[in-house]
């Protein structure tokens, strides 16, 4: 029961960071490393969907974020996956994954 709660406020709250984000972006001068692959496994129920993981940039290095399960707020959501773009000036930006 305890489990099955901390799992529950653990995606409330990276759904609430993730909604902060929103279509944020930022810039950054060299291009992320290449992303890690793993297996994904069988999501944990309907209404579950999984998020990719992501190279961030955090104290002036490259750190990965681990993708992960999440259920989706609302039953027609889905889930637009952030991504690293290069610019015309030849910057790289990240625009944050949402829901649409």
């Amino acid at each position: 029961m305890r489990g099955a709660m901390l799992a529950s406020a653990a995606v409330l709250f990276g759904t609430v960071l993730t909604g902060c984000g929103g279509y944020g972006h930022y810039y950054v001068g060299a291009p992320p490393p290449p992303p890690r692959y793993h297996v994904i496994g069988v999501a944990p129920g309907p209404g579950w969907v999984w998020t990719d993981g992501y190279w961030d940039r955090r104290g002036g290095r490259w750190f990965w974020v681990e993708g992960r399960w999440m259920r989706t707020p609302h039953q027609r959501t889905q889930w637009v996956p952030g991504r690293w773009e290069e610019t015309r000036r030849g910057r790289w930006a990240f625009r944050r994954g949402h829901w649409r």
